[in-house]
């Protein structure tokens, strides 16, 4: 099942609200990539946030102050608004 045009533009306002840009887009345009505007100040890097519309998800990525890259998935915009507020961010 294809992502609504609506669940795709709620991720893309709530990534917003949270900090990111985008960043690029697959050629067959299924997925957005967008980037944290603002390195983390530990590590050096910009949190990446994967927009997928056959999944229907959002997906940030980033990395730990140990090197490794963690992710977090999420199914609903308003869960990855929660998200944000939740953790702190650069």
């Amino acid at each position: 099942m294809l992502c609504t045009m609506d669940t795709l533009q709620a991720f893309q306002a709530a990534a917003h609200e949270g900090g990111f840009v985008e960043s690029e887009g697959s050629e067959d345009g299924t997925v957005l990539w967008l980037r944290r505007q603002a390195q983390d100040g530990s590590t050096g890097t910009h949190q990446r946030i994967c927009l997928d519309s056959i999944t229907n998800s959002a997906t940030v990525y980033w990395m730990s102050s140990l090197g490794k890259v963690d992710s977090k998935t999420f199914r609903t915009a308003s869960g990855l608004q929660e998200w944000f507020a939740s953790v702190p961010h650069p």
